[in-house]
């Protein structure tokens, strides 16, 4: 009976932090996939302890880049942007955990490398802001977004983690 009781405890955990997990999109952009930052990158992650739940590496189109950049439209930058995000493979991500899309994004630093904290990823390997090798959705609403356009639901991997136990109380 005790390990019973001990089983169906870790069960009455782990479904309690799941109901409060969520998913953000994140995107190794062609220069980060062209200077081999991808493996980087995703240890961050799975060392942070989200868990990821799909990937694939894409050449997108234009047109699919202006929709994924559409809240920029009115930018100077925005052409450009999306002429970048499509001139080579781009590496899409789904990362799940607590907080992830607010850890996510503290994980990338800042927009401009240039401001970027050390230890974030930014911070430590860019230079520009137009090389700035990495999207993370900035809101759960945006990842949710940009999941639906970059993901089937087909393509999204459900699994209980074996370190869940280990990463949440």
């Amino acid at each position: 009976m005790g390990q019973n009781t001990a089983e169906s405890s870790v069960s009455l955990i782990n479904s309690s932090t799941m109901s409060n997990t969520e998913r953000t999109f994140i995107a190794v952009k062609p220069d980060g996939v062209q200077r081999g930052l991808v493996g980087e990158i995703i240890k961050r992650f799975e060392q942070r302890g989200f868990r990821l739940a799909a990937l694939k590496m894409v050449v997108v189109s234009e047109d699919h880049c202006k929709q994924h950049y559409i809240d920029l439209k009115a930018l100077p930058f925005y052409a450009g942007l999306c002429s970048f995000m499509h001139s080579g493979p781009v590496v899409a991500m789904i990362w799940e955990g607590l907080n992830v899309v607010k850890n996510g994004r503290l994980m990338l630093g800042e927009t401009n490398p240039a401001d970027s904290k050390p230890g974030s990823i930014r911070g430590d390997l860019c230079i520009t802001l137009g090389r700035n090798i990495i999207h993370g959705s900035d809101s759960l609403e945006s990842a949710n977004k940009e999941i639906a356009l970059w993901f089937k639901p087909e393509e999204i991997i459900e699994f209980k983690s074996c370190q869940q136990a280990f990463l949440y109380e």
